[in-house]
């Protein structure tokens, strides 16, 4: 079973030939993951009937704003989480970044979401994504735990490979491993997490009778969402029986179709109940007039899509990436995408009413079931203007879906 994405935040994952068993009075005793063993459905989420009702989350990266320091990158981050915690938003989700000082300081999200724990009350705290492979299986089950504990059980652990081989390469790790390493520390996080003791043979780790402390205070554990982007993704995670991201970028929402069928027809037929919880992280923008909302993002944006394409660029050199990541072409589309061509393609932009009526229709035509709105994309939206849209997005359009 392979579980492939590619993108900046994605998973791409192949299931090694693992083994590994439970503790002692656990029951479970299993060979290959993908063969006789696999883990139930959307552990820790709720069943959503309503197709109306949808979860509305903040993408964060906390960007690194010209002319600012990191203090002041920090400061106004918390701002805008504080506020969205006033104001009703669903989740907050942190992005994992390396070496990119003039991007993001957000390399660490498990210690920005204890401190978000301690900090806010209601809100749920995501991670968008975790990247397993360059993570110790141990170390982030202890952590991941930990944070649950300190934020009250509202962590919702997303997780990736990511697309930038470059990250790799500083680490030390090699990209072509990639896809086991995943496989394998999800194996493990998934164990330590539910089990009272197990034991695991890898490829890249092998345990002995460990047991963690603590064990996540969401039972099992909290819930996990895996990032998609590649097809071949689609139906191998929808087999695992797991909630999926899909990252909004460019071209058109319906080019998404194809693969959430996919993913929604391997789940049912591997047995899993329901239709599987799709959300959509996308670039969004709003402002109280339709000018304001195309012209105030117009250089973020763009800045974004250039940025992209230089990743792109990069990353076609690298050793580890694979056809089926589609780099090549991405790279084509993006580099000479004009704004207006941006702006009908993969993104929110508008007044609360234009965004909602958007979001009602991407209800229909890909049953998402909650976003997470880039409402800063590209890092250079002034801080006053990105707590307007975020106010708009809590109080004008988030009712309508709740």
């Amino acid at each position: 079973m392979t579980y492939d994405t590619c993108g900046h935040w994605l998973a791409d994952v192949e299931d090694g030939n693992a083994r590994f068993a439970a503790g002692e009075g656990s029951g479970l005793r299993t060979e290959h993951p993908g063969d006789n063993w696999r883990m139930s459905g959307t552990r820790g989420e709720k069943s959503n009937k309503n197709n109306s009702e949808m979860e509305f989350g903040m993408f964060h990266q906390f960007p690194a704003l010209p002319g600012r320091s990191e203090k002041e990158a920090f400061a106004e981050a918390f701002e805008q989480i504080d506020a969205a915690e006033r104001w009703g938003l669903d989740a907050m989700w942190l992005a994992e970044l390396h070496f990119d000082p003039q991007r993001s300081v957000l390399s660490a999200p498990l210690s920005i979401a204890a401190a978000l724990g301690a900090r806010t009350e209601r809100i749920k705290i995501g991670i968008a994504v975790q990247v397993l492979p360059l993570c110790h299986p141990l170390r982030i089950a202890e952590e991941g735990a930990t944070v649950d504990h300190i934020t009250g059980g509202r962590l919702i652990f997303g997780v990736g490979r990511s697309g930038l081989p470059r990250t790799y390469e500083d680490y030390g790790v090699s990209y072509a491993e990639s896809r086991e390493r995943f496989a394998e520390v999800l194996d493990i996080v998934e164990l330590a997490w539910s089990q009272p003791s197990f034991s695991y043979e890898g490829k890249y780790y092998s345990f002995k009778n460990i047991s963690i402390a603590p064990k996540p205070l969401q039972t099992p554990y909290p819930p996990v969402r895996i990032a998609v982007a590649s097809p071949d993704t689609y139906p191998a995670v929808g087999e695992r029986g797991r909630p999926i991201f899909i990252n909004a970028r460019y071209g058109s929402f319906a080019e998404f179709i194809p693969e959430i069928e996919a993913y929604r027809r391997a789940r049912a037929q591997a047995g899993h109940e329901g239709r599987g919880k799709v959300y959509l992280r996308v670039p969004a923008y709003l402002a109280p007039t339709e000018q304001q909302a195309r012209e105030e993002p117009r250089e973020s944006l763009m800045h974004f899509y250039r940025e992209q394409a230089q990743r792109l660029r990069d990353s076609l050199s690298r050793a580890g990436t694979r056809t089926i990541e589609g780099r090549v072409e991405r790279l084509r589309r993006i580099e000479n995408l004009s704004y207006e061509e941006a702006l009908r393609g993969q993104v929110l932009v508008g007044t609360p009413d234009q965004v909602t009526d958007r979001l009602r229709h991407l209800q229909e035509e890909l049953g998402i079931d909650g976003i997470l709105a880039e409402l800063n994309c590209g890092g250079l939206i002034p801080h006053e203007r990105v707590m307007t849209a975020l106010r708009l997005l809590c109080q004008e359009v988030m009712p309508q879906f709740h």
